[in-house]
């Protein structure tokens, strides 16, 4: 589990659903996420996260809701 007070860089991801998460710049990142966004501080990279993730539905789901209103 991150800690709150650690001193890492981050880098922002997202998967295929566009689900957002933070990752620690200096591993390579997991099967399936790419780079979204800035590289920082953890509170950096989750107040990116704040303000652009708006919308919390995965993709396949707001998908599904605008063909089926």
């Amino acid at each position: 589990m991150f800690q709150d007070d650690d001193n890492r860089t981050y880098v922002v991801v997202i998967n295929h659903e566009e689900q957002y998460s933070i990752w620690p710049a200096d591993r390579d990142l997991p099967a399936g996420w790419k780079q979204s966004g800035p590289t920082g501080s953890k509170a950096e990279c989750l107040a990116h996260i704040k303000e652009v993730w708006t919308d919390m539905r995965p993709l396949s789901l707001r998908k599904h809701m605008a063909a089926h209103p």
